[in-house]
């Protein structure tokens, strides 16, 4: 099902939100493939400060909070609504419960929960946002499908 009209199409390829978009995301990848290696790490004794596994989380929690915000000007750019459009409404749901589980961490060290808990939930955080990774290539697969035929029915 296709998300974009030939119309928003036109503006998401000339967005610097786009842009953006395209550029922080697989920044975000490696910052992700960092921390569930330090956190891999510090779980079988390998690395042996906590601090580490923290640091990561933290720098991939901030992280993902700039891909959140630039993708809601994404979103209100194209479709007039800073997030939650029907054209987005499972990929912000999905970036919601992952951003949740993301402070959770935090909310959890907070409370001074132990850090075999804390791990796990880490563990937890990273995996919302590979689902919610992988949500939004199946959602580009397809849109770059309907693009192709937008372009060879001469829509675009």
């Amino acid at each position: 099902m296709p998300r974009y009209t030939p119309e928003q199409l036109a503006k998401r390829n000339a967005s610097i939100w786009t842009d953006i978009q395209i550029i922080l995301a697989p920044i975000q990848f490696m910052i992700f493939l960092t921390g569930v290696t330090v956190t891999a790490l510090y779980l079988n004794g390998i690395i042996t400060s906590f601090y580490w596994v923290s640091v990561a989380i933290l720098f991939k929690t901030l992280f993902f909070a700039l891909l959140f915000v630039t993708g809601m000007y994404f979103e209100k750019e194209i479709f007039d609504k800073w997030v939650y459009s029907k054209e987005f409404l499972w990929e912000d749901i999905g970036s919601t419960i992952a951003a949740a589980f993301h402070l959770l961490y935090f909310v959890m060290a907070w409370m001074g929960y132990p850090k075999e808990v804390l791990v796990w939930e880490a563990f937890i955080a990273y995996f919302t946002y590979v689902m919610n990774a992988l949500q939004y290539l199946v959602r580009i697969i397809l849109e770059k499908r309907n693009e192709h035929k937008l372009r060879m029915g001469g829509h675009i």
